[in-house]
């Protein structure tokens, strides 16, 4: 039942081969395979894959992957995705980690009607086949400390010693895995183990693991158990359990692979494939839900779901859409082979997805104030607006236009070298969807700081080009003083300042890479009339600056605030054309 190994890589440091639902999705080796056992009727002609997320953390960049492939081939094909959670450790897991995932997946898009399992659903079950692997003499309970279970374990090179409890009768061991069951002995005490081979090459096969005493509380079962199932036990029977027909895993269980066999072979069960396909790293980013906790804990962000993390959370705070994400997952395919992918093709899709849809508005993040000396001091326009130029059905809006303007300030330069193209003094520019102003002085305050420009406008020029032909070289965004509503505006960079995470020499902390610049708040925007009322989570394209969304946590009526999500600035396209494909 071991996978074909097949690989497609668009490039060494990228991205993988594409892939994803639909009947126009591009082939990989996971739909290649399934697409043959449908031709052969093997399962009968079912497909049912599972998406078992541990309720430990947040769903992340990472999960998402495996989500839209598991839930995306089961609907190519006419199966099923089982919801199942691997609620086995209840020392780390908690409720609201339940709920998280569950709104993360609706939210990218998958249902899983009434197929919403839990691991501890089979937690009877599960004991029942231990009893049965008890008996049949392939299990025994074993009094050594988890330190001495390693060092019995042996090495890559070396054989592993087995337990001096390994020749426990079938009886002494059914009454200990009783008593086990019932309380009777201290959290880490004693441990049951399969009886397996201790010379094996596969380490994993060296007598593992299926129970631990933990004395925890569990947010389903409560206290009715006092000793809980390891994963490379209870994940393949849990699969049989519910009739998996493909058990689609990422490659750091390809060599759990004989345990996940061995079980559902010697328990003569029904027995999936399990498949294994290359997990996602990402550049710029920590995809290890114990790195992400750190971050948590110790402070270095602002919860599970601030803008900065990788988690669907964040990124849907920021403004990410699950279109774009399903994109991407596409886009990066199913390979066996491990490759960085860059960040820059993952913000290439949400750019792609926002451009459709963000109406455009416009917006000033670092005001400065304007003055239109021959403009009447009691007139207001309202000038016409596109709302979003990929979309004619979106229309238009009416923009105030009056003598007193905020410009941004590196609109505007004194002493502009050769390639500024933008405001100075005695030069005109367009105001968008305006006229044509020229600055003819400059305001300073006590430190030489500027604080205010005056200029003229041509009337002339109201909407498009100057009657007698002449040209300027550039268009600037800008905002009616009066009319303009304040905000908040944080702009995001990486959290981290290192490309690859996994290369972190050896005794460095990954958070000493932390990058310092990740979040900038700018609490005195100037931002268009129809903005204060934005609702939490619109997005926008604010024009020349990028794609932003109203914060659906510190945001309040009338007090928006407004979330970056990515820039206008192509990086991707900039990768494609240095031949980085």
């Amino acid at each position: 039942m071991d996978a074909p190994e097949t690989d497609r890589n668009i490039k060494e440091k990228g991205t993988g081969g594409t892939g994803g639902a639909g009947s126009a999705a591009p082939s990989n080796f996971i739909r290649a395979i399934i697409a043959e056992d449908m031709r052969t009727g093997k399962y009968g002609g079912r497909l049912m894959t599972r998406f078992p997320p541990e309720p430990n953390g947040y769903l992340h960049i990472g999960h998402a992957k495996s989500v839209c492939l598991n839930f995306g081939l089961a609907g190519e094909f006419g199966g099923v995705c089982n919801f199942r959670f691997d609620d086995t450790n209840p020392s780390k897991e908690e409720v609201e980690y339940v709920e998280a995932i569950q709104e993360d997946v609706r939210w990218l898009g998958f249902d899983w009607s009434d197929r919403l399992y839990y691991a501890s659903d089979y937690f009877g079950k599960l004991y029942e086949y231990a009893v049965e692997l008890i008996k049949a003499g392939r299990a025994y309970v074993c009094d050594l400390t988890a330190e001495q279970i390693r060092e019995y374990r042996g090495t890559l090179t070396a054989p592993g010693r087995e337990s001096p409890y390994r020749t426990r009768s079938v009886e002494e061991n059914l009454d200990l895995f009783e008593r086990m069951r019932r309380g009777e002995f201290g959290d880490g005490s004693r441990v049951l183990r399969a009886k397996i081979d201790m010379a094996s090459g596969n380490i994993n096969l060296r007598d593992p693991v299926m129970y631990r005493i933990k004395k925890v509380h569990h947010h389903r079962t409560g206290d009715t158990w006092c000793m809980y199932p390891m994963y490379d036990y209870a994940h393949g029977i849990s699969d049989s359990i519910e009739g998996v027909t493909h058990s689609l895993c990422t490659m750091e269980y390809e060599d759990h692979r004989p345990l996940y066999d061995w079980f559902l072979d010697v328990l003569d069960i029904y027995h999936p494939q399990q498949i294994e396909f290359a997990r996602l790293k990402l550049s710029y980013t920590v995809l290890s839900k114990r790195k992400l906790l750190k971050l948590v804990n110790e402070g270095h962000v602002h919860g599970w779901n601030d803008p900065r993390m990788p988690t669907l959370a964040g990124m849907r705070r920021r403004g990410y859409t699950p279109e774009a994400i399903r994109n991407f997952s596409e886009r990066i395919g199913v390979g066996k082979r491990e490759s960085l992918v860059d960040l820059a093709l993952l913000e290439y899709c949400v750019r792609e997805d926002l451009n459709r849809r963000a109406p455009r508005v416009m917006a000033v993040l670092r005001p400065l104030k304007v003055v239109i000396d021959n403009y009447p001091h009691d007139q207001v326009e309202y000038l016409d607006a596109v709302n979003n130029p990929e979309d004619p059905s979106a229309g238009a809006r009416k923009v105030p236009f009056c003598r007193e303007l905020y410009l941004e300030q590196d609109d505007f330069m004194e002493n502009p070298p050769k390639q500024f193209f933008r405001l100075t003094q005695g030069r005109e520019v367009r105001l968008r969807y305006a006229y044509f102003i020229k600055c003819v002085d400059v305001v300073k305050d006590e430190k030489g700081t500027i604080i205010e420009l005056h200029c003229t406008y041509d009337p002339a020029t109201r909407g498009g080009d100057a009657p007698d032909g002449r040209k300027v070289k550039a268009t600037l965004h800008w905002v009616s003083a009066p009319h303009a509503v304040s905000a908040e505006v944080r702009l995001y960079d990486t959290l981290f300042r290192k490309d690859d995470l996994d290369e972190v020499e050896e005794g460095k902390d990954f958070t000493e890479f932390l990058n310092p610049a990740s979040l900038e708040a700018l609490p005195s925007c100037r931002l268009e009339p129809c903005l204060g009322e934005a609702k939490p989570g619109a997005r926008f394209q604010f024009e020349r600056l990028g794609y932003f969304c109203v914060d659906t946590v510190d945001s309040a009526p009338g007090k928006p605030v407004f979330n970056r999500t990515v820039t206008l600035k192509d990086e991707w396209a900039k990768l494609r054309k240095a031949g980085r494909q």
